[in-house]
């Protein structure tokens, strides 16, 4: 499976510039069987990256455009008599598709955000009390804009823990922008991506990380960093076990990029600020002090006794 994580992340980079941590931990995420969630500034890339994920995978893919008019329907299908026969069949949403971008997600009332609960939990929608598995491998891939509030449904603490990972792209260096002028002065290079690996071939990675070798140092590592944000003063919510959980399976699939069959502490530090950031609450008398989610983390890798493997 290497050459296919290479092949994966090079076709992405023929697009995205100097991107290649973010393109890490999509990667990551999707053979964790997990759903991302990307947040930044307007204009940075957050909707090619995803296109080009989507592109470069033989998979189906579904953008849905979130706006205030979108219903639940839209997203989980319903059931319509057919005039024909008279007998009653389901008509798919968008989210039956393998690769989900859900665009703008914060822009949709929340009645309509927790139609993806279900399908990003259980990988199923449920309609009219019958449920239709979601086709495998899943992965939703939302997208908000951090800055702009007006108009928007801020997600509950509950969905945002639904989200595997949240990653930020950032601006691009002086260099790295003339780059980008570069590659799409004459062309669009989104235009001559192709597929260089099929769902199967995702299948199989998400089985072979599962198999990667966590130690109970691992487990005891993990569990101490948790611990310590649920009794961290300047956080109003910590990590939940099912964070725990998710950071040991990044750190699994971070050794799995890496070319090892076992986690050690540096993939824990490595998947910390992207896989529990969002998952904590940081009180408002911290932020008046500057203190942010990051930060706090960092102070709590810094605190926190590495084990020796």
């Amino acid at each position: 499976m290497r050459n296919i994580i290479e092949l994966i992340k090079k076709n992405i980079s023929h697009v995205m510039v100097g991107k290649d941590k973010a393109i890490d931990q999509l990667i990551i995420a999707l053979f964790c069987n997990g759903h991302v969630l990307i947040e930044d500034v307007p204009g940075v890339g957050k909707t090619t990256m995803v296109w080009s994920l989507a592109k470069s995978l033989d998979c189906t893919f579904n953008r849905i455009q979130f706006t205030p008019d979108v219903l639940p329907s839209d997203i989980t299908g319903y059931t319509m008599i057919n005039m024909k026969t008279g007998e009653s069949e389901f008509q798919q949403g968008a989210v039956m598709s393998q690769i989900i971008l859900a665009d703008e997600i914060n822009r949709t009332p929340p009645k309509t955000q927790s139609a993806l609960l279900e399908a990003m939990q259980e990988n199923q929608v449920t309609v009219d009390g019958k449920s239709y598995p979601t086709p495998q491998p899943f992965m939703v891939l939302a997208t908000q804009n951090p800055i702009e509030y007006i108009g928007t449904y801020p997600l509950p603490e509950a969905q945002l823990d639904r989200f595997f990972m949240r990653i930020s792209l950032g601006y691009p260096t002086a260099k790295q922008e003339m780059d980008i002028l570069h590659r799409f002065s004459k062309s669009d290079p989104r235009e001559t991506l192709s597929s260089v690996t099929s769902a199967q071939h995702i299948l199989q990675a998400q089985k072979e990380v599962s198999e990667v070798n966590c130690s109970g140092k691992i487990y005891e590592y993990i569990t101490s960093i948790s611990l310590r944000t649920r009794n961290e003063d300047q956080l109003r919510l910590g990590v939940s076990p099912r964070g725990s959980l998710s950071l040991m399976q990044a750190s699994k699939a971070k050794a799995y990029l890496a070319g090892r069959d076992f986690v050690i502490p540096d993939d824990v530090q490595e998947m910390v600020l992207p896989v529990l950031a969002h998952r904590i609450i940081v009180k408002p008398e911290a932020k008046l002090h500057d203190m942010n989610a990051n930060r706090i983390l960092s102070n709590i890798i810094n605190a926190v006794r590495v084990p020796v493997i």
